[in-house]
């Protein structure tokens, strides 16, 4: 085989050991601690020293001003490989593809990669203006309040061009909230209905307050490591088929209604084996649902416009027709900032290698965890898929 094929697969490399240390709404802790508890929650699940992982992937918002090569120093490791992901919610997606490399090249034998981010009382201030700092010419002069008057505009755009109605994100997020109730990470417990969705005090119209995620502290993680490794650790594990990422695409678009996973959908199936219909479930990246219909229609389950048509023919949760976001997403299990470009990979993992915490999906053989991170003032520039099969699939 070429050397050229060989890069085309990831072979015997393979992820594991999915962890995830609880979500809090705020925390008085530095994002240094939760980097801890996750990798320390890892070394316990995989039965290993610290100083067997030698390949560090990160994600998060809140560790600054300190770096990478700081937490190394804060965690006492020693990795030979190390990288930093800041790409918000597509960063566990591609922390994925660079330590599944990094393994398969010899860089590295086991990666740890985690995000995670801490929530003070007084983060979501910062955040906003922060946001406004970041785009600056274009946000501040109308007074911009972050990511909520961005999706806002996409959610109305959307429903005017499609046809969707606001009973249509109302299911999704009913359904992954009926999802999030067998989750035990989730800070939502209790039922939504459609006419508490419907009813809930506006945010920036047509949005309302349960289609905003929660900011929250917390972390997820997970290993990549050799096939072999994970054998002989007695780990349960999943295999990896494909995945991509993208970023800025269409920046033509006035509106951005697709993102990157168009422009690799097509390559994406092809190098997994599998089509749209062999998919058991999805974890979208579910900030808010309009993000969702985006991506089933991207990533080819409907066509671009039939999101709506698609949402009312199914029932999305873990036990009915097509399961989507099966620990409650975003939505109902919070946003732990880069922790949430890594939560619905972390629970892809876990319904496929039988680590279930939440509801498990029937016989799931196949899943497909997507990323999307970086809202500008108009439109999120980095995109991602994992497709992720079970390794007796």
């Amino acid at each position: 085989m070429s050397i050229s094929r060989a890069l085309k697969s990831y072979g015997d490399t393979v992820i594991t050991a999915p962890v995830t240390v609880p979500y809090v709404r705020h925390s008085l802790r530095s994002a240094h601690a939760f980097f801890a508890c996750a990798l320390a929650d890892l070394l316990r699940t995989a039965s290993l020293d610290k100083s067997d992982v030698d390949g560090l992937s990160i994600g998060s918002f809140t560790l600054a001003p300190d770096s990478a090569i700081g937490l190394t120093q804060h965690l006492g490791i020693s990795p030979r490989w190390l990288d930093n992901i800041p790409l918000g919610g597509a960063c566990g997606v591609v922390a994925l593809r660079r330590a599944l490399r990094a393994v398969q090249c010899g860089d590295a034998e086991i990666v740890a990669c985690i995000g995670a981010d801490t929530h003070q009382p007084d983060s979501f201030r910062e955040t906003l203006g922060n946001f406004s700092v970041f785009a600056r010419d274009a946000v501040l002069p109308y007074g911009a309040g972050g990511p909520n008057a961005s999706f806002a505009l996409l959610t109305d755009h959307y429903m005017r061009s499609y046809g969707a109605v606001r009973e249509d994100f109302g299911k999704l997020c009913i359904a992954q909230r009926d999802n999030a109730l067998g989750y035990p990470h989730a800070l939502f417990k209790k039922k939504l209905t459609l006419d508490e969705y419907l009813n809930a005090r506006p945010i920036a119209d047509p949005l309302r307050l349960f289609d905003c995620v929660m900011p929250c502290a917390g972390a997820e993680g997970f290993l990549v490591m050799p096939q072999a490794r994970a054998e002989s650790l007695g780990l349960p594990f999943v295999r990896v088929l494909a995945t991509s990422e993208r970023h800025n695409p269409f920046p033509q678009d006035p509106i951005q209604m697709r993102g990157g996973w168009v422009l690799d959908r097509e390559r994406l199936y092809q190098d997994a084996g599998i089509g749209p219909e062999d998919v058991d479930f999805v974890e979208t990246y579910d900030d808010y649902p309009v993000m969702s219909l985006i991506q089933l229609e991207d990533l080819g389950f409907c066509a671009k416009g039939e999101g709506p048509e698609f949402v009312r023919r199914h029932t999305f949760t873990s036990d009915g027709s097509f399961p989507i976001n099966t620990s409650g997403g975003q939505l109902s299990v919070g946003q732990a900032g880069c922790a949430a470009g890594f939560l619905g990979l972390v629970e892809a993992i876990r319904q496929l290698s039988d680590c279930n915490l939440a509801i498990p999906v029937p016989a799931a053989r196949f899943g497909v965890a997507v990323g999307f991170g970086m809202i500008t003032y108009d439109r999120g520039l980095s995109s991602g898929a994992a497709f992720l099969a079970r390794a007796d699939a």
